[in-house]
């Protein structure tokens, strides 16, 4: 029996493959107990409750870019953060420590290292942040999603996936995605996403190449993100061709989206990225322009491979947009050779194997191999 402690929060990115571990986690050891540690401004105030999961909340410790005076109060908050971390991991009785990355994170590793709780970290992205490079200097496990990570000891088993995703069947589910979107059963489709929020510059290039991919009878299936969907974003059909092109503000299933597609035009999001290479969507990524340029790093091993293509936010609009997938469609061999590489490249089952070398290290703690716990 097992008592798992996990940290992760603020965005999709840490709380995904937190959830998805946690499920596993719990499936191998009905009999242990499993926590998550979040922020009260995250997102896993929502999406951690909602899997079933017992959420506890510590402050948040944002480390401001520049010299303010936010950044001199950092060290007090990091200090109260970390001995509300240890009255949870001691609360729980932690046997293991688990953290994805984030503002709530760091916290959490450093009250487990004062405490003797071996920690477990995960890095999402090709580029590690903070927190995980911090811990990364004493963590029992570190695991990566993309194989180049530059971490200390980095071990490359994938990022962990809901079963929803990790499990599907994209033949089996195709015709029955499509329908439910609105869209012809048997015609190509190509799914555009910009992540939960959508981006403004793919949503403009689809726009422009609208007419010209229906034309084509190529159909689409655009998720313009909530904030961006308005009452002029309406269903559009080409009077010849029958090709439908269907708006919508957000998937709640996006394992149907990717189902229901032959090709994806999106950010390269570590989750996006993971996601489609695990079900074998071929995907045209555009990167976010901003950040320390983790997003392109993200793709680099599926364009390397053959199974993705990359092209910059400022080289993307209409008309590149409508030749690149136009190119593609138009190759009967191109699109079933890219899927084939992407089911290739990834780990399968990160979730699985990240749960087992949790329980494995979190058993050797049971086992009073591992340390002393101090209160």
């Amino acid at each position: 029996m097992a008592h798992v402690v996990l940290a992760g929060g603020g965005t999709a990115g840490h709380t995904s493959p937190l959830i998805a571990t946690a499920e596993r986690i719990a499936r191998a050891d009905a009999s242990g107990s499993v926590v998550a540690v979040g922020t009260p401004k995250g997102l896993e105030t929502t999406v951690v409750p909602a899997a079933g999961l017992r959420l506890e909340l510590i402050p948040p410790v944002p480390l401001p870019r520049s010299l303010t005076v936010d950044l001199l109060k950092v060290p007090w908050r990091l200090v109260d953060s970390v001995r509300q971390a240890r009255r949870i991991l001691s609360r729980e009785k932690a046997d293991v420590a688990v953290g994805f990355g984030g503002y709530v994170s760091l916290p959490v590793y450093l009250a487990a290292r004062t405490m003797g709780v071996p920690v477990v970290i995960h890095e999402q992205n090709a580029l590690p942040g903070l927190a995980n490079k911090v811990a990364a200097r004493f963590a029992r496990l570190v695991a990566v999603s993309f194989p180049d990570t530059p971490l200390p000891g980095a071990q490359y088993l994938g990022l962990p996936l809901r079963s929803s995703i990790a499990e599907l069947d994209v033949e089996a589910r195709r015709g029955e995605a499509r329908v439910g979107f609105g869209l012809d059963a048997d015609r190509p489709t190509l799914l555009v996403s910009g992540g939960s929020q959508g981006a403004q510059s793919i949503n403009t290039a689809t726009l422009g190449a609208r007419a010209e991919l229906l034309a084509a009878g190529i159909q689409i299936l655009h998720v313009l993100g909530p904030k961006n969907i308005s009452d002029a974003d309406v269903v559009v059909t080409d009077d010849t061709t029958g090709a439908r092109y269907v708006p919508l503000g957000y998937v709640d299933a996006m394992e149907d989206a990717y189902a229901a597609a032959d090709l994806m035009v999106g950010r390269s999001g570590a989750g996006t990225v993971m996601e489609t290479a695990a079900v074998g969507l071929p995907v045209v990524f555009v990167p976010l322009p901003h950040g320390n340029g983790e997003q392109a790093r993200n793709a680099t091993f599926l364009v390397d491979g053959g199974a993705a293509l990359l092209i910059d936010n400022a080289d993307f609009d209409a008309v590149r947009m409508a030749r690149e997938v136009r190119a593609l469609f138009d190759d009967p061999e191109r699109l079933p050779a890219m899927r084939r590489a992407s089911r290739d490249l990834v780990p399968p089952d990160a979730a699985g194997a990240l749960a087992e070398r949790v329980l494995a290290i979190a058993g050797s703690t049971n086992a009073g191999s591992a340390r002393p716990r101090r209160s």
